[in-house]
């Protein structure tokens, strides 16, 4: 939101002169409200058409304007969270993950998943206790190298080396039992 330019005439306008008055002042005020600052501009934009149409506005004297124009703006605010409860905004990017949700529930992926698990459960079998603890509260419990070094009392230069070493030593055994099976 911005003041009229000046070449639109508009600002010699009495809504004009009403908007260059109170439009940032109102503006702050809605935004402290709504958290969507293209929200906001439109229920100012609503407050202001509210003020055009007003039939009683034009008397009023300069507070009780200013009272009346904020008073149209928190109604506006109050519409517009009313509006919001009842029907929800939801997002393409949620109903998409929604499809991607629905494709890994069929039986056939379900089943490459578990047998995927299965492999992994047997290939970390092959690494030491510290490396397998490792990879859990990396990647199970998502902690950063420094919190497991903390829970491990080891130093976090060991976790880090200790963690690329059980990786690599994962990816060696997917790439030998990749070409294995590409060899069958």
């Amino acid at each position: 939101m911005q003041r009229f330019p000046h070449s639109s005439g508009l600002e010699d306008t009495p809504i004009g002169q009403l908007y260059q008055r109170h439009w940032h002042a109102l503006f702050t005020v809605i935004r402290q409200s709504i958290s969507s600052r293209e929200d906001a501009e439109d229920i100012l934009l609503e407050v202001f058409l509210a003020a055009m149409e007003s039939q009683t506005l034009p008397g009023m004297s300069e507070p009780h304007q200013e009272a009346w124009l904020r008073r149209v703006a928190y109604n506006k605010c109050m519409d517009f969270h009313r509006r919001t409860t009842r029907r929800p905004k939801s997002s393409l990017d949620e109903h998409v993950e929604a499809l991607y949700d629905d494709e890994e529930r069929e039986p056939e992926q379900v089943a490459l998943r578990q047998e995927g698990v299965v492999q992994l459960r047997e290939h970390l079998k092959i690494l030491s206790a510290d490396q397998r603890e490792i990879l859990r509260l990396r990647f199970a419990d998502g902690l950063p190298c420094g919190q497991i070094a903390a829970r491990m009392h080891k130093s976090e230069g060991a976790v880090r080396s200790a963690l690329a070493r059980a990786l690599n030593r994962l990816r060696g055994i997917y790439t030998t039992r990749r070409k294995e099976s590409d060899h069958d």
